[in-house]
């Protein structure tokens, strides 16, 4: 059965438009809370959001839903994504549902939902979803209403967390470190993590307005951390998405570092300690110097499809604990069920002071090869896995590379585009051979 509403992470999409209307969400909501009943009388669900104004028209909607169903709610207020997964499983709540676009910009947003164990549902959850929508809802009666309230001090049982996953004998005093919470969900969170774990923190995109999440700011448009960095004289940057799940990372040359060089350095950081590293799992898009160079150290490398829940399926089938995307979407299951970007960045900052060594030396052996993603939007119905040019195109590209290079050409999973990367040693043929496969797909 194929999933007519959720994508790659849960169901997104510009708002006032089908399916982000408060009519749909609540129905979402009363479906989900329907699908939760067969297995629990009393069902508990938490609701956290971003930033966007959007965010309090979608919470009340959901909160409606949930209510009709006779399912009680918790509203966690602005918190990140793993925030709202780490909260679920630390009171054990039926559900975590997180309101959302992520990177994108703010006319857009999403519902995203989290297990009790605080883990991205499955394929099969989301379908019987989609399928209690197409059936008519059962109200409750005023008896059996759910209720709703809400948890004060959400944000500071999340900065604890966070903080407990860095060493208790490592501190960050004497480190200038610049913020970039990209007016987003982690705003009022992440320059007290740092703060709090001895650091000098300069803050930037961390006011929000409801209408300037990810713009300009934020780890989609790391240049604003990379100026930051270098005019406030810092040793270290971070910058978050919308919703904190993802994280790029700037040293003190304004050097940017993205998720295939930062999940290397955390199994380099668990190597130098002693602990068993089997595996690795990136996905489609992951560099290939990386896999090449954990290769080399005896690190197994698996690439999952494109999707952090697609990482975690791997990792969970092989028992593995590091895994990640090149766009920062880090996994470290010994420390959180999903990808955090402030835990992600902790683990780094504690790899760099156990080793007494940069981000770039660490990676002195590993140079990434050079990548062109090409965007193309989609128009209409436009079919782009039936365009024979594309095909043929893609043949004489491939046949061009040879094994010092590749090809992936994918449909995006939250917004109608096809992502068309190629990889290879040089960087001027790998550009020209990406714009030659995306101008087969211009219309």
């Amino acid at each position: 059965m194929t999933r007519k509403y959720f994508g790659t992470d849960g169901i997104r999409g510009t708002v006032g438009q089908e399916p982000i209307t408060p009519d749909f969400v609540l129905r979402l909501a009363h479906a989900v809370g329907r699908v939760l009943k067969r297995s629990e009388a009393r069902p508990t669900v938490l609701i956290g959001k971003d930033t966007r104004i959007s965010g309090y028209m979608l919470e009340s909607a959901l909160e409606s839903g949930f209510n009709s169903a006779g399912v009680d709610v918790v509203l966690l207020g602005p918190l990140p994504t793993p925030g709202v997964a780490y909260l679920t499983r630390a009171l054990r709540a039926s559900l975590g549902v997180v309101i959302s676009a992520s990177h994108n910009p703010f006319p857009d947003n999403g519902i995203k939902f989290f297990s009790a164990h605080g883990a991205k549902l499955s394929d099969t959850w989301e379908q019987d979803v989609e399928a209690a929508l197409e059936e008519q809802p059962v109200w409750a009666n005023s008896a059996t209403l759910g209720k709703a309230r809400r948890l004060d001090d959400a944000a500071g049982r999340y900065i604890e967390f966070c903080k407990s996953t860095f060493a208790n004998d490592l501190t960050l005093k004497g480190m200038k470190i610049v913020v970039d919470a990209a007016h987003g969900a982690a705003y009022h969170i992440a320059p007290k993590v740092f703060h709090e774990l001895g650091a000098e923190v300069c803050a930037i995109g961390c006011a929000p307005d409801g209408l300037n999440i990810n713009h300009e700011v934020g780890a989609t448009h790391p240049q604003a951390l990379v100026a930051a960095v270098k005019a406030n004289r810092a040793d270290f940057g971070v910058a978050l998405d919308g919703d904190a799940d993802r994280v790029q990372l700037v040293d003190a040359t304004g050097r940017l570092y993205n998720g295939d060089e930062l999940l290397y350095l955390m199994v380099l950081d668990r190597l130098a300690r002693g602990e068993p590293v089997p595996g690795a799992v990136g996905t489609l898009m992951t560099n290939l110097a990386v896999e090449l160079a954990l290769k080399a150290r005896g690190v197994q490398f698996v690439r999952a499809m494109v999707g952090d829940r697609y990482v975690l399926e791997e990792l969970e089938k092989r028992a593995w604990i590091l895994g990640g995307e090149g766009s920062g979407h880090l996994l470290a299951l010994d420390k959180h069920t999903t990808g955090d970007g402030l835990i992600t960045t902790l683990q780094v900052l504690q790899a760099l002071q156990r080793s007494k060594h940069s981000m770039a030396q660490l990676l002195e052996g590993v140079t990434l090869f050079p990548q062109t993603l090409i965007n193309v939007r989609l128009h209409g119905a436009q079919d782009w896995r039936a365009n024979s040019r594309l095909l043929q195109v893609t043949h004489s590209v491939e046949a061009e590379l040879g094994e010092s290079g590749r090809v992936l050409i994918r449909a995006s999973g939250t917004e109608p585009l096809v992502r068309v990367m190629v990889e290879a040693r040089d960087a001027i043929q790998t550009r020209d051979c990406a714009q030659r496969i995306a101008d087969t797909l211009a219309v």
